[in-house]
């Protein structure tokens, strides 16, 4: 089998992943080359460069932890595992834009890089911080010899128990930020510019966390600490009953997110009135009627306090207006305000001054007046209002405190008919609060997906408002132990399901979206409900046996499986795409709007006379792609090495 080096040696044009590639060093060599020298950044060169002192040691405040150097390892070292399509699992997996990867989000987070780097609009993460629980569920590298294989051989031997004890016990913080870190830095690197993410977190590890995203996201692009005010109790602590839990939010580009306006949301009701507004003016009904339209629904929807002041009706230019009434008397922290005399409209006479000045200038009053903005009473013995029209207020800013009693468990119990397979999941409520702030055509990653729930809420906003928003979601095979979630453990077992977590997730997402297809019938043509579903598994790679190289695959990967994996690695045509079968398991196409991308595996295959018809023509039309591992140095490659790549 030929190797990277045979491949090069034959004047091949060789590819490896670029996950790893560093932009900053990228950056410096292009434009300040004086910076690097053998490779290494001269530190008094760059200190120079950007204004700081050379003459004396920086110190600086930040975040510091046993198993730093472990993670930044981690972050950066490749990956061996390539993905497995898992049919059982998916669901309309020729259609559908959405995916879920069974496996350990460290390796899934790499492999999505490849294509989705700076492509996902919004991350929801819910992480393990159970300090209750005694081991870490995700195993990192930390044995000697994996260490030796990220390149920090020079551990000494206190360190390496120090760090061997911060993996392998959940209570440890240094083991909680060592596991964290590199699959932030991995978050961070899928964000689009103007991208969020959002971190439900509880008290115990909620200050690391903050010093944490500080590092890797920057303090400048911190955006908020939600807290959220949830029905359900802890009642473990002797002082207090903690009802709430925190939501972490921070920007890829925080100036970004300003100028979008992403935090600024409609308020609630607001398509409702105008539509009632709609109708009225249709049906040409009074001022009268339709203030009591109105009323009716402010009445049935009592949670709507944003805009249930909205009660007064006026009609401009045959166009029903709705609008409240609001004091315009000087704040209380004003001081002295003006106390000009303003007449009623009808009497002539000044109107009473309120007691702590008018809001406004005098100018901006008489303009105010003069554009119907300001409410009179019949006489002047009364302070006028001002009125605000509804689409004059169409937005409001979301706060940093809210309340969601919607219970999560309860949710669940309804898809699995009262049977109860996932303690404590977030509804799906929470999730819709936030991805709403976004465009309805986002991406939205959830690395820690538990049950479901990022999917869910997912698939019934877009039935809801008509988005077409995608998810991707990861989530570990994690066992299911029958002496700790014997509910869950059964199901599996009756459904004939693998007692793994991920089993949950997607028998989750099969149940939410028939019934929301169920519930949104008129939108169920074109609503996507289907997931791809892959595995991960350990990928090929080149052993020594006797004297000679060899590849060892325990993967068992078939042609398209490979196919999908090459799609992957080249980063250029969207995964999610169904690849169009030019020469079975051989040659594939990825037609897009740009440029035609055919990916080959299996190249002996292309020997044919037949098959060398169809290569040449694809060579002329688009390009080429091959996978190293199953390429052959044969003689249909070496006359066309200038126009493919090796892929590896």
């Amino acid at each position: 089998m030929p190797t990277k080096e045979d491949f090069i040696k034959d004047g091949f044009i060789v590819e490896e992943n670029k996950i790893n590639e560093n932009k900053l060093i990228k950056f410096l060599k292009e434009n300040y080359p004086q910076v690097i020298k053998d490779n290494e950044i001269k530190l008094n060169e760059l200190q120079e460069i950007i204004g700081l002192p050379t003459d004396e040691k920086l110190n600086g405040y930040g975040l510091n932890f046993i198993g730093r150097q472990v993670a930044k390892a981690i972050y950066k070292q490749q990956t061996d595992k390539v993905l497995k399509i898992n049919k059982q699992f998916s669901k309309q997996f020729d259609t559908t834009q959405n995916m879920v990867i069974k496996g350990d989000n460290i390796y899934s987070l790499k492999i999505l890089k490849n294509y989705y780097s700076g492509k996902i609009k919004c991350i929801y993460i819910d992480p393990p911080y159970n300090t209750d629980s005694e081991q870490f569920i995700y195993k990192d590298n930390f044995k000697k010899e994996e260490l030796e294989v990220l390149g920090l051989s020079n551990i000494s031997q206190e360190e390496y128990e120090r760090l061997e004890f911060s993996f392998t016990t959940q209570k440890s913080h240094n083991g909680w930020l060592t596991f964290m870190y590199p699959r932030l830095k991995l978050a961070y690197d899928l964000l689009t510019d103007d991208g969020v993410i959002f971190i439900s977190i509880d008290e115990h590890e909620i200050e690391n966390l903050l010093l944490l995203c500080n590092d890797i996201f920057g303090e400048d692009n911190f955006i908020e600490n939600f807290i959220w005010i949830k029905n359900a109790t802890k009642n473990l602590s002797k002082t207090t009953s903690t009802n709430h839990e925190y939501i972490l939010c921070y920007s890829k580009n925080k100036k970004q997110i300003e100028k979008n306006n992403i935090f600024r949301m409609e308020k609630p009701g607001l398509k409702e009135v105008r539509k009632i507004l709609e109708e009225a003016q249709k049906e040409k009904l009074s001022i009268e009627e339709t203030q009591k339209k109105l009323k009716d629904f402010y009445k049935n929807n009592p949670d709507l306090k944003g805009i249930s002041t909205y009660n007064n009706v006026k009609i401009k230019d045959k166009i029903y207006q709705v609008y409240t009434l609001s004091d315009i008397s000087a704040p209380k922290s004003a001081g002295k305000a003006d106390t000009y005399q303003v007449l009623h409209p009808i009497t002539n006479k000044p109107v009473k001054i309120p007691s702590r000045g008018w809001a406004f200038k005098q100018d901006t009053m008489n303009k105010m007046i003069a554009d119907d903005l300001i409410e009179f009473y019949d006489d002047e013995k009364y302070v006028p209002r001002m009125k605000r029209f509804l689409d004059t207020v169409k937005t409001e800013v979301i706060k940093s405190t809210f309340e969601d009693f919607t219970d999560g468990k309860k949710e669940l119990l309804k898809l699995f008919n009262s049977e109860n397979p996932f303690s404590n999941p977030k509804p799906t409520t929470l999730i819709k609060k936030f991805i709403r702030l976004l465009d309805k055509n986002s991406i939205i990653l959830d690395f820690f997906a538990g049950s479901g729930t990022t999917g869910h809420a997912i698939m019934q906003l877009n039935a809801q408002d008509g988005g077409n928003r995608k998810f991707i979601l990861c989530q570990l095979d994690e066992e299911i132990k029958e002496d700790k979630n014997k509910e869950a453990f059964d199901f599996c077992k009756e459904n004939n399901f693998p007692s793994v977590i991920s089993s949950i997730t997607c028998e989750r997402l099969n149940r939410a979206g028939e019934k929301i297809k169920q519930e949104f019938a008129t939108k169920a043509k074109d609503l996507d409900i289907g997931y791809k579903v892959f595995d991960l598994v350990s990928g090929e790679k080149l052993i020594l046996e006797q004297e000679e190289l060899k590849i060892e695959n325990q993967s068992n990967l078939n042609p398209i499986d490979k196919i999908y994996n090459l799609i992957f690695k080249v980063g250029i045509d969207n995964p999610q795409m169904q690849p169009k079968e030019i020469i079975k398991d051989c040659m594939y196409l990825c037609d897009n709007e740009n440029n035609k991308n055919y990916y080959i595996v299996n190249s002996k295959i292309l020997d044919t006379t037949e098959n060398k018809k169809i290569f040449k023509q694809a060579i002329d039309t688009g390009n080429i792609y091959i996978d190293g591992w199953t390429a052959t140095i044969n003689t249909t490659l070496q006359e066309n090495k200038d126009n493919i790549k090796i892929i590896f």
